[in-house]
């Protein structure tokens, strides 16, 4: 891996390198990172680079790993390299060279070269501009390196590990991307920079097998799907960013929901409403109105102020503290699937990925301390289940969120303790296999994020269950104990589906739209041969409407071979064929799309085995 980590970052050197010969000498540089399986570089370039400089990009990378080239590593006083990032025209390098010397007593730089006899040859197409910028940076690192017969092609501040010689990296190993934007220092008020994505592997057939991976991605892709399947409305007039469900959308979050409450109902869960705003004086008793600051929507009323929820638990608390429990009621356990709002970046909206109004499978606890690992216990069998049934419980990890120093987190150091230790005391007792993630903590507490993977391997970040003692604390909360004391609750936050916006955003990119049969929004598509049979198939899809099955005709004008492709296309579950010898024998001609199998059923029998599929939620 090691090796591998430092394939990808010398071709993030490389990558800079062939953005100044190919596009601009005088490029600006940023960051360059090794990420997972890729590798990219952020720059800002004298204009805007399109999906064809990739190509460009790509052939110069490949040109540049075959020039032979050396990677040289030294070290400088900040002064130098000040003056080193000035001739390289490095403004974006200079900066971030201050700050590492607040810490550093010394900044380092990889410097590339190939043998100068050989430059003319290897840069004749190059842009002149490039070598006469090199020219210069030779001459001023020959004080630093020994340069006697070399001529540096790129130079810039940086750490490393890098490979030794360009030529440790085989042309076939590797593929210059797509094109990403991303602002400087990561804040919307700086300039936007373009994000250059590369990816690099060990073998030849590690990239076959992720360029096939990237391309069954790209025909899953939601955004591309959602239209086609009529799912989700997106409108100018009521805000980017705001879905409207169309009718199959909303079959599919109902079904959702339903098998969520159907989990919950029967583990004793009780059901609760909440209004979609507040005063403000609930968000400043919560924390987060200063957590979340401007993301919050602000509303104003005749005589007092208000937010959008952002959260749900506020609210819950209120109820909560709207009555008299004893110990002999807890745990109190509270469900309600409510939309949040926060007002996301426009940078980082995407489709059903973020947008600004989600809605929560929101759930709350309200426990004792020794309530606290059964409870957990309790969720993570729904968490299981509820996978299970997905078809994503294979290879499932959890993390378990911690504080990291030196960050805003509400409560004491010792409440803190006291949550994370009941979380991974949990997390042991149920052999959830788990990893301590640092900085990952909710600002309240700490949490359990299960991790699962679709159907092509790509992990999400789902369930969560969240350990929260500082928010019971906010609001005063209390029940009476075995001594008639006033005892302060455990609060548990739990969400199984994250948001039913992401999670049907999931779904559709998982199943690539071909839905089980409980979860698809038509269930089954009646084709009859001709229209001779049209009435028939009407008969047969009031039989089935009756009990609740999800049923469509195509009694169109177009040929029997189209009706059946159409039907597929749609990726209806289940095609019903009717023809003379169906309607004859009260039979039907059943063809399962998903698995391309054909037979035969009584339609009363077919009728019964559709429900049962759909009541056991097969896949």
């Amino acid at each position: 891996m090691e090796q591998l980590h430092k394939k990808r970052h010398s071709l993030s050197h490389i990558l800079a390198q062939a953005i100044q010969r190919s596009i601009d000498p005088e490029v600006k540089l940023w960051i360059w990172p090794d990420i997972d399986n890729w590798f990219y570089y952020d720059i800002l370039a004298n204009r805007q680079l399109v999906e064809e400089d990739l190509k460009t990009l790509d052939d110069q990378v490949t040109k540049i790993t075959k020039e032979n080239q050396d990677f040289h590593y030294f070290e400088t006083d900040i002064s130098t390299a000040k003056n080193i990032l000035n001739n390289l025209w490095q403004g974006f390098k200079i900066e971030l060279a201050e700050e590492f010397s607040a810490n550093w007593e010394k900044i380092g730089f990889y410097v590339n070269t190939i043998n100068a006899a050989w430059k003319d040859n290897l840069l004749k197409w190059i842009n002149p501009e490039y070598i006469k910028k090199y020219e210069n940076i030779t001459n001023i690192l020959s004080s630093h390196l020994e340069l006697a017969n070399k001529f540096v092609t790129f130079a810039d501040m940086c750490e490393g590990p890098h490979v030794e010689n360009t030529k440790e990296i085989e042309n076939w190993s590797f593929k210059i991307a797509k094109l990403a934007w991303a602002y400087w220092r990561w804040d919307e008020n700086n300039v936007m920079m373009t994000r250059v994505y590369g990816y690099a592997f060990d073998t030849k057939e590690e990239l076959k097998n992720y360029l096939n991976f990237l391309e069954e991605a790209k025909k899953r892709d939601h955004r591309i799907l959602w239209d086609k399947l009529k799912l989700f409305t997106i409108s100018k007039l009521v805000w980017a960013w705001l879905p409207l469900l169309q009718p199959n959308g909303m079959i599919i979050r109902k079904e959702i929901e339903d098998y969520l409450w159907e989990m919950h109902k029967s583990k004793w869960y009780l059901r609760v409403w909440t209004p979609h705003l507040a005063k403000v004086d609930l968000y400043q008793t919560s924390g987060h109105a200063d957590k979340f600051g401007d993301e919050l929507f602000r509303v104003k009323g005749w005589d007092d102020n208000f937010f959008l929820k952002p959260m749900n638990c506020p609210h819950h608390m209120q109820i909560f503290a709207d009555n008299q429990f004893s110990y002999r009621d807890m745990p109190i356990r509270y469900f309600e699937p409510a939309t949040v709002y926060r007002d996301e970046k426009t940078g980082q909206l995407s489709g059903l990925t973020r947008v600004r109004s989600i809605t929560q499978d929101d759930g709350h606890l309200f426990c004792r301390v020794s309530q606290i690992t059964e409870e957990v216990g309790t969720i993570v069998s729904i968490i299981k289940e509820f996978y299970t049934t997905m078809g994503m419980i294979d290879g499932y990890w959890v993390r378990l969120s911690i504080r990291g120093p030196e960050w805003k987190y509400l409560g004491s150091d010792e409440v803190w303790e006291k949550a994370e230790w009941a979380l991974r005391s949990a997390a042991e007792k149920y052999e959830l296999p788990f990893k301590v993630g640092i900085w990952e903590a909710a600002f309240y507490g700490p949490k359990l994020d299960f991790m699962f993977k679709d159907a092509i391997w790509r992990e999400w970040q789902l369930a969560t269950i969240q350990c929260d003692f500082n928010l019971p604390e906010r609001f005063d909360l209390s029940y009476t104990n075995e001594a008639w004391e006033k005892e302060r609750p455990v609060v548990i936050h739990r969400a199984i589906s994250w948001s039913l916006e992401r999670f049907m955003w999931v779904m559709i990119e998982h199943f690539a739209w071909m839905f089980p049969l409980w979860l698809a929004p038509n269930q089954i598509k009646i084709v009859p041969v001709a229209d001779a049979f049209n009435d028939y198939c009407f008969e047969l899809k009031s039989k089935m409407s009756a009990q609740w099955l999800r049923v469509k005709i195509d009694d169109s004008d177009d040929s029997f071979s189209k009706k059946i492709r159409n039907a597929e296309i749609e990726k209806n579950p289940l095609v019903v064929i009717v023809w003379e010898k169906e309607k004859s024998n009260n039979t039907l001609s059943i063809r399962n799309v998903t698995t391309k199998e054909q037979y035969e059923l009584w339609t009363d029998e077919f009728i019964t085995d559709c429900i049962n599929k759909i009541k056991n939620r097969n896949l």
